[in-house]
């Protein structure tokens, strides 16, 4: 049993909100995955932690862990996966309960705060790290500046890449941010040529790599624009619905197009050991503080994209 300390609310839980993601929910249940917080109550077994232990966890609650998934190490797959927020009561309260499996130790020197980011931050390790694997001076081109992609910077920064993020005329805000992050370029597509202007960087050729993670149309249609041929495409970003895009770009262009989706055991403890060396600075991204009680506030900050990262305080007054 773990006293949250802070919580994030996440673009899924927009999704979930609305009824519109796929992905296994049950309700009535509390939302909330993206926490942090102490240990007040250990489970009978449960060895190699203790009460008042610093922590935050991974939130697939429950996988089966005898299918072909589970057994490479890739759980985030399993059949059977039930994930915290969606299927077992989650963090948006004063305390959460979590399988000791799912529990990762917080390294000296990483605050509650900035500890609640590293579930976000490990599916940015997995998309950039594991299923993409950027490496130094790969020109990567990300869709979509908000925490995921903020966060996507910032790991290809640690792996050596260089980075052009691209978002709209209501992005203003995160772009600033994403250049003080370490992007080499911004740009907002709403008042510049974002395929010109990459074009220029790459001698005429394309972004090395692309993630997409704003999960939006036009956003996939560019990111298909960006690619050079015989580049990377990774969709990180989920959609609302389906939607329509030029797949024969794909064979046309020769893309290794491929998706990432959620973290493993494996991105966490990478997530943390970049967390400790100072080399990604989750804390960057938390724009607002809000109480609970006041969380219809901060879904609509989210969903008007006027915060990055809103965590809310559920502690017991």
């Amino acid at each position: 049993m773990v006293e949250v300390e802070a919580t994030g609310i996440c673009g899924s839980d927009l999704h979930i909100l609305e009824d519109s993601i796929d992905i296994p929910i049950r309700v009535p249940v509390v939302m909330g995955h993206e926490f942090s917080g102490r240990i007040i109550e250990l489970g009978k077994g449960v060895n190699g932690l203790g009460v008042g232990d610093a922590v935050t966890a991974m939130p697939s609650v429950f996988i089966c862990g005898v299918c072909r998934y589970c057994r490479s190490g890739a759980h985030n797959l399993c059949m059977q996966r039930r994930s915290m927020g969606y299927w077992h009561h989650g963090s948006f309260a004063p305390r959460v309960s979590v399988p000791s499996r799912c529990v990762h130790r917080l390294p000296e020197g990483i605050d509650f705060r900035a500890a609640a980011l590293t579930e976000p931050l490990a599916c940015a390790v997995h998309a950039v790290t594991e299923m993409t694997r950027v490496s130094a001076g790969d020109l990567v081109a990300i869709v979509g500046p908000g925490s995921i992609g903020l966060l996507c910077l910032q790991v290809v920064r640690a792996e050596g890449g260089r980075a052009v993020v691209l978002g709209t005329a209501a992005d203003e805000g995160r772009l600033e941010l994403a250049g003080r992050l370490g992007a080499e370029v911004v740009a907002n597509v709403s008042d510049t040529d974002a395929v010109a202007r990459v074009l220029e960087l790459t001698e005429g050729y394309g972004a090395d790599v692309v993630l997409e993670c704003s999960g939006r149309p036009a956003g996939a249609t560019l990111a298909l624009q960006l690619v050079k041929k015989q580049g990377r495409l990774t969709q990180v970003g989920l959609f609302a619905s389906p939607i329509s895009v030029d797949l024969g770009q794909v064979a046309v262009k020769e893309i290794r197009f491929t998706g990432s989706f959620g973290q493993r055991v494996t991105s966490w403890r990478r997530a943390l050991q970049l967390m400790t060396r100072g080399s990604v600075d989750t804390g960057a991204l938390i724009t607002h503080d809000i109480p609970i009680d006041e969380w219809r506030r901060g879904f609509d900050l989210c969903a008007r994209a006027e915060g990055i990262k809103v965590l809310l305080d559920v502690k017991e007054r």
